[in-house]
C-alpha cells in the first residue's frame, strides 16, 4: 500500500486522467487472455464486492509520471464498483494506495519491456505477483510467474502455482475458448482443479438438466409399464 500526503484534492482524479496509454494492442491474445481470466473470476467471486480486475487500463502511481498499463491486473481490497461511470483508470491515491496484487503481461509481437522496464517498475512499486505470458517462447515455459520477496522478484515454479495471498492458483492449460483450441491461462482452486469458463459452466448445467430429464423420462416409462399414469402421481 502506498501512502500519499494529505490533502489529496490537489491531485488529478481518474476522470481527469487518460484511461490508457493509447497504444493499440498488436496481439489478439493481449485482450483475450485477461478477458477470460476476468470472466471466470466474475463467476467464482460473484458474491464478493472487494476486488477489481483491470484490462489494458492505466495504473497511476505518481501524478508527475505517465501511467503503467498492464494487459491485466487484479486488485483485492478495493470496491468492485466505485461509481455508475465505473473506473476510467486505476488511480492509487483514489484507492487508498492499494496496489494491485497481480499484474499480467502478454508479450506482444515486439517486446515492450515485459522482461525489463515493466518488471523493474512493478518490483519497485511493490506489486506482489507479476506474470509474463509469452506464447512464442520455445526453450522456456510460456508462463513465468514472479513473487516479490524482500523487494526482489523471485521466479516461482509449477503449473498451476498457488497464490495464497489471493486465494487463487494461476496456470496454463490447453482448452478451446471462443472456438480457439490453444493454451490459455486459467484460475485454479487449492486442490489444483481448474475453474470452468462461463461457456463450460453453461454446458455443464445443460448436461445436468439433460441427465435429469432422461431419468425422469425413464421413471415415467416404468410407471406406465406398471399401469400407473405418471402425470397422476
Amino acid at each position: 500500500m502506498l501512502k500519499y500526503v494529505e490533502p489529496l484534492d490537489w491531485l488529478p482524479t481518474a476522470a481527469e486522467l487518460p484511461d490508457s496509454d493509447d497504444t493499440p494492442v498488436d496481439n489478439e491474445l493481449q485482450e483475450l487472455i485477461p478477458t477470460l481470466l476476468k470472466l471466470i473470476l466474475a463467476e467464482i467471486w460473484d458474491s464478493r464486492r472487494d476486488w477489481f480486475f483491470g484490462i489494458d487500463m492505466g495504473i497511476y502511481y505518481n501524478p508527475d509520471e505517465p501511467p503503467i498499463v498492464p494487459d491485466g491486473f487484479l486488485s483485492i481490497g478495493v470496491e468492485s464498483v466505485k461509481t455508475e461511470a465505473l473506473r476510467p483508470s486505476y488511480v492509487l491515491w483514489e484507492e487508498q494506495g492499494i496496489l494491485p496484487q497481480l499484474t499480467i503481461e502478454v508479450v506482444s509481437q515486439k517486446y515492450r519491456g515485459e522482461y525489463s522496464s515493466k518488471k523493474d517498475l512493478y518490483q519497485r512499486l511493490g506489486i506482489l505477483y507479476y506474470a509474463i505470458y509469452n506464447p512464442r517462447r520455445k526453450r522456456k515455459p510460456t508462463l513465468e510467474l514472479y513473487k516479490l520477496i524482500n523487494g526482489t522478484y523471485i521466479p516461482l515454479v509449477g503449473n498451476p502455482i498457488w497464490l495464497p495471498e489471493l486465494g487463487l492458483g494461476l496456470g496454463k492449460e490447453r482448452q478451446t475458448y471462443q472456438g480457439r483450441d490453444r493454451e490459455w491461462l486459467f484460475w485454479y482452486d487449492p486442490a489444483g482443479t481448474r475453474y470452468l469458463t462461463p461457456q463450460e459452466q453453461v454446458r455443464q448445467e445443460r448436461s445436468r438438466a439433460d441427465r435429469a430429464q432422461e431419468r425422469a423420462d425413464r421413471l415415467a416409462d416404468r410407471l406406465r409399464q406398471l399401469g400407473i399414469d405418471p402425470d397422476q402421481v
